[in-house]
């Protein structure tokens, strides 16, 4: 989500391929407007991460502006950076503050150290237990 008050600058060259960033942004509208409980925040992370992600389409100049403007999660990103966290989905998954033991969430466990039957969901963010 970019700051309120933007820069008088122009956008560099590219913008045109980020232009879904609006739709993105209506989507994360309509997905807050739906509901409180924890299946409806689940869209919202999966929108925040996909503002977020990085493909490599853009040039250098246009990604420093739109990190500059406010549009990704940079701590996200950072996350992103280290070795075995490039597909965070959200921040909370790693965090042990907010669990009841000072563990990981169950999604962020590799699906080789759970018992095979088990279907298992994040309850914060939706996401599934990662592969090895």
């Amino acid at each position: 989500m970019p700051k309120v008050k933007r820069s008088w600058k122009a956008p560099p060259d590219g913008w045109e391929l980020i232009e879904p960033l609006d739709e993105l942004d209506q989507k994360m509208r309509e997905a807050e407007t739906e509901g409180k409980t924890v299946e409806f925040l689940w869209p919202i992370f999966g929108i925040h991460h996909h503002q977020s992600h990085k493909q490599k389409t853009i040039n250098r100049e246009l990604y420093k502006y739109c990190i500059k403007e406010g549009y990704p999660d940079n701590n996200l990103m950072a996350k992103w950076k280290k070795q075995g966290y490039e597909n965070l989905r959200c921040l909370c998954c790693v965090q042990t503050r907010d669990t009841n033991f000072g563990t990981n969430r169950i999604c962020w466990v590799l699906k080789s150290k759970l018992e095979p039957c088990w279907v298992i969901e994040c309850t914060h963010c939706g996401c599934w237990p990662y592969s090895d």
